[in-house]
């Protein structure tokens, strides 16, 4: 017989029916919420994001990011086109452009520099590795372009799940761990950029091999040359802003003239490959036809492609968080998950065009925010944390006053108001735009050779250059300097004086942890994986550092959020 149901229990029945039938409309509701919302906000300041781009600062900042864009960008792949002769200078370019185009006219955070990275090139070169074991491998673009495919799935089913949100847990432990590894891969290029030339003492073109090391030390010791003038106090300041924004460029192009002067000359440096005028790598078709790909490899490709979004998740948001951190005085409000649903776009292109993939840049993003903003003295009255213009707290985006700190502040000489602080950022598109149109110019014929007129020396030293730069701004490097310091000299509003150093010690050793973890693995044949020991740095920071002993207020002084509460409201908050 069939059993019969109490009125109880149906109305038990009923009620969970109901439930399940909410939650599922809430869940349902909340689709792409975040996309809705980035919207919303961001397409107020669109005409503005071109008309504030009237402003002399657009000028150094396009000079300056299309240098440490572009170089870095075809040095990273130099060991990909070497391995397999898949690519070429052609396609690091358009894939450049191509980023910077996308993001500079529908993109919400204009400010992210996206471009080709050293972790993508990794990747591609690993997985033509692991298909080159194989017997009877697939075409590797083709399978590439299924790998882009797959991942450009998950970064829409993020954008659209609101999975963005997942940001909050993303503090200064894992930005400056991620930044210290990105730091370390800029200084193993720069020496594989060197000993890639494989001479010997007694060989020919062991002269050349030398001036390439002379020319990568003059590059990396003038473009420090400029930084260190730029922030005394000798010359006027509009003297030295001029060699803090054209510095590193003119140390470039300086360098390279060296290379032609002389004995140098003769010596034969190597320079970069520069291929023909848009012409693709084998002379293949722009179209990759990745659907003619067997089935099974289709079905292989799917776990490369979720390790590719692990990857970009991590990088890409980092960047973009970095760009808008707490440091720079900005306005206009960000906009994560619209940006990870166009990267997910841009990545699909790549795949189907046979560029590698594109995505937010360490350190450029932040390099390119800082060289947009503007300088001026503090308003008296304001509060300042110590150690003058470099330490200054960041101007409220809806308020434009500094923010306050619970903390009492130190007295502040007349001098000081006489000192340069950041007092806005030109918040803008043009720049992005205009140093990925470049790219297109430099792939012209007069321009491709120009760009083989440059040494790789000169290239080694930008890369050394760029690394110890963001080294020396970095949060670790910064904490471990504290602790060598004579604490008799060290400010007495320092925040790290209220934290036990045994605690400091702590908490960089498990940032050098994770960082060794990362780097060791890149250097094995499972390098694919690193992205998955980057991504652990969030659990690990959430859910194992606070088990260990540290007070609250230790904690936050040894960390908080990347960005602004400001910032961070686009995904939904911080912790």
């Amino acid at each position: 017989m069939t059993k019969v149901s109490s009125p109880l229990e149906r109305t038990k029945e009923k009620q969970h029916f109901e439930s399940t039938l909410t939650a599922l409309r809430t869940w349902f509701g909340c689709l792409g919420k975040g996309i809705i919302l980035d919207f919303r906000v961001r397409a107020p300041w669109y005409w503005s994001d071109w008309v504030d781009a009237w402003n002399y600062r657009i000028i150094p900042a396009t000079s300056l990011i299309f240098f440490a864009n572009v170089l870095p960008g075809i040095a990273f792949a130099l060991d990909l086109i070497e391995t397999t002769e898949q690519y070429g200078v052609t396609e690091i370019l358009l894939s450049s452009f191509m980023a910077a185009f996308i993001f500079s006219i529908f993109g919400a955070q204009p400010l992210t520099i996206a471009g080709v990275t050293g972790p993508i090139t990794v990747f591609n070169k690993t997985i033509f590795v692991i298909l080159g074991r194989e017997a009877n491998p697939p075409n590797y673009l083709h399978f590439i372009g299924w790998v882009y495919l797959w991942g450009a799935i998950f970064h829409w089913m993020t954008a659209i799940l609101n999975w963005c949100n997942l940001l909050k847990y993303v503090t200064l432990f894992s930005c400056d761990t991620f930044g210290f590894y990105v730091s370390w891969v800029y200084l193993q290029y720069g020496v594989q950029v060197i000993t890639r030339q494989h001479v010997t003492m007694d060989s020919p073109q062991s002269q050349g091999y030398f001036v390439t090391i002379i020319l990568a030390l003059v590059m990396l010791v003038t473009s420090f040359l400029f930084q260190s003038l730029s922030q005394t106090t000798y010359f006027h300041r509009h003297v030295r802003r001029f060699l803090a924004d054209y510095g590193m460029p003119a140390s470039l192009i300086a360098t390279s003239a060296i290379a032609y002067w002389g004995k140098f000359n003769a010596a034969n440096p190597l320079t970069l490959p520069a291929g023909h005028s848009f012409q693709l790598a084998g002379g293949r078709e722009l179209l990759v036809k990745f659907w003619q790909l067997e089935g099974r490899w289709v079905a292989i490709a799917l776990p490369f492609g979720l390790v590719l979004w692990v990857l970009f998740f991590f990088d890409h948001n980092v960047s973009s968080l970095m760009a808008q951190g707490s440091e720079f005085p900005l306005r206009k409000p960000p906009g994560f998950h619209w940006d990870f649903f166009l990267l997910g776009i841009t990545t699909f292109i790549a795949g189907l065009l046979g560029f590698p993939a594109p995505n937010g840049l360490i350190p450029q993003a932040p390099i390119h925010t800082t060289s947009l903003t503007i300088m001026g003295s503090p308003l008296k009255g304001q509060q300042v944390s110590g150690e003058g213009a470099h330490h200054c707290r960041t101007l409220s985006r809806s308020s434009n006053l500094y923010e306050e700190s619970d903390d009492p502040q130190p007295s502040i000489p007349k001098s000081f108001y006489r000192r340069e602080v950041p007092v806005a950022v030109v918040e803008q598109r043009v720049s992005n735009l205009a140093q990925g149109s470049l790219c297109l110019v430099l792939l012209t014929s007069p321009f491709l050779h120009v760009l083989n007129l440059i040494p790789r020396g000169v290239l080694a030293g930008l890369f050394w250059y760029m690394g110890v730069s963001a080294l020396q701004e970095n949060g670790i490097t910064k904490k471990i300097l504290y602790l060598l310091q004579d604490k008799t000299l060290t400010p007495k509003y320092d925040p790290l004086k209220k934290v036990r150093n045994s605690r400091i010690v702590l908490f960089v050793g498990a940032q050098i942890i994770g960082f060794a973890a990362a780097f060791a693995v890149t250097q094995t044949t499972a390098a694919i994986g690193f992205p998955v020991i980057i991504l652990l740095l969030l659990p690990v920071r959430t859910h194992l550092v606070p088990r260990l002993p540290f007070t609250r207020n230790e904690l936050a002084m040894l960390d908080r959020p990347t960005a602004s509460p400001f910032t961070m409201a686009s995904v939904g908050g911080t912790l």
